[in-house]
């Protein structure tokens, strides 16, 4: 049987991507033409890739105590390695008053050496508050091990708002079990331990709230995210109430490509149950 062509270059483009894992920290240099702030700055872009949708933070900075931090969602295209990302909002900016924030389209392509990892191509861009062309200038980024910045967990703008006004008691943190997993795609569920009592828990990932105020039942409380390579994340179960027996225990299920865990959590009113995961490639 004959495949349309263009379903024919999906199969092809979902096979390039799979030896690609564009997911993680990238970081290098950008460079601005004439008229700029300063002539080269650092670059750090974090990297999420979900299906073919691109989403992530980017740093750029003339030193670490003086930089912008941006928002920015793309595309990759496995058939020709390149990539487009579109800076939507100024996160926070700490630079010098003569300079302004630039919002930025990256055009950038992919490309592997034997383990060395390139993002190379150009960019240009319109300034924040005045909607002038700011001058454009080249990128030359390469895939990292670390990050000089924090490391985001994607949060939507609802859970974002209840973060912001939230005050939580402190209570302890108690490691249940550290997993290391092979996949960048994990999945926790998260069902009530034994019988249905009413526990509701308030859910963190390296102290973002992902789940509010969510009761356990039989029924999965679901969490997917990315991991980026050698970086440690944390998840904290805080109890919201005992639920009608104490404490508040809960099974959680996590599944991170072919590998399974089952890890059971308790929190009180004094501790929280917390697991630890790192993605190792």
């Amino acid at each position: 049987m004959r495949l349309p062509l263009l379903l024919l270059l999906s199969f092809l483009s979902l096979g390039a991507s799979a030896a690609e894992d564009l997911n993680g920290i990238w970081k290098g240099t950008l460079t601005q033409g004439p008229g700029g702030c300063y002539p080269s700055y650092f670059l750090e872009l974090q990297i999420t890739v979900t299906g073919d949708r691109i989403s992530g933070k980017a740093y750029d900075y003339y030193d670490k105590a003086h930089f912008v931090k941006m928002s920015f969602t793309g595309r990759y295209n496995a058939q020709t390695h390149r990539m487009v990302l579109i800076e939507d909002r100024v996160l926070e900016a700490d630079i010098p008053g003569e300079c302004q924030p630039c919002v930025k389209t990256y055009d950038l392509n992919y490309a592997r050496n034997g383990a060395l990892e390139e993002l190379t191509g150009d960019w240009k861009g319109v300034y924040s508050d005045r909607h002038l062309i700011c001058p454009p200038g080249k990128i030359k980024l390469q895939k990292a091990a670390s990050s000089d910045f924090p490391v985001d967990v994607e949060q939507n703008d609802t859970l974002a708002g209840i973060q912001a006004s939230l005050r939580l008691q402190p209570r302890e943190k108690e490691v249940v079990k550290t997993v290391t997993v092979k996949s960048s795609q994990i999945k926790i569920e998260l069902y009530d331990n034994a019988e249905i009592d009413h526990d509701t828990v308030t859910v963190f990932i390296n102290n973002k709230i992902l789940l509010y105020r969510q009761m356990l039942t039989d029924k999965p409380l679901t969490i997917n995210f990315n991991a980026f390579p050698n970086l440690p994340y944390e998840l904290v179960m805080y109890a919201d109430n005992l639920g009608d027996i104490p404490p508040n225990t809960a099974l959680m299920m996590i599944t991170a490509g072919d590998q399974k865990f089952e890890v059971f959590l308790s929190s009180t009113e004094t501790k929280s149950a917390t697991v630890k995961f790192i993605y190792r490639p």
